[in-house]
């Protein structure tokens, strides 16, 4: 009988250490499962704040250079040479149009690949008009005013030679050329 109750103590006292076991075990993984949570909040906040200076300052950029007041179009990067990785997000460049008119205008613009030679015989101006997000639409402009940042970005496929392209903007207004400009892309 002793042997009966001996084993029953020890089973009770095997349960309670399990039972605290258990216990500290959830209450660790919660406190990580918060600190994971925590972590991942201030990561996405942080990067959405980086977005944000980063718009902030390509504005201010493209700002800085309509200080000439015959300038049409403000390009970013103003070196007018945009590098693009094959399998990277997508990439690509910003611009404003100036309104130099005495009234509100509706311009067209049209992003085109002019040059895609030395990407070899496999891919041309096609391929590289293809790759293309936002390379042509409209934009409405105030008499005298700036237009809105216009952003367009490149798609790289994985098909794509390493080479530089030459592009082309060209900006329409009521079906004449307001003005344009040339630009490349280079894929590594």
């Amino acid at each position: 009988m002793k042997i009966l109750f001996g084993n029953l103590k020890h089973s009770k006292h095997a349960a309670m250490e399990m039972s605290v076991g258990t216990i500290v075990t959830i209450v660790l993984l919660m406190t990580v499962l918060v600190l994971g949570i925590f972590f991942v909040q201030k990561i996405f906040s942080t990067g959405a704040n980086a977005v944000d200076v980063v718009d902030t300052q390509i504005q201010s950029e493209l700002q800085k250079l309509f200080a000439n007041e015959v300038t049409k179009i403000a390009f970013y990067p103003t070196s007018r040479e945009v590098v693009l990785k094959k399998g990277d997000t997508p990439k690509g460049f910003a611009f404003k149009i100036r309104n130099n008119d005495v009234e509100d205008a509706t311009f067209f613009y049209t992003t085109t690949a002019t040059d895609a030679s030395k990407c070899g015989s496999t891919f041309n101006e096609e391929d590289a008009d293809k790759m293309l997000l936002g390379g042509s639409g409209e934009i409405d402009v105030g008499r005298g005013d700036i237009s809105e940042g216009v952003l367009v970005k490149f798609v790289v496929p994985e098909s794509a030679p390493p080479c530089t392209m030459e592009y082309k903007i060209e900006v329409k207004k009521g079906g004449s050329s307001y003005t344009g400009l040339n630009f490349f892309v280079t894929i590594k």
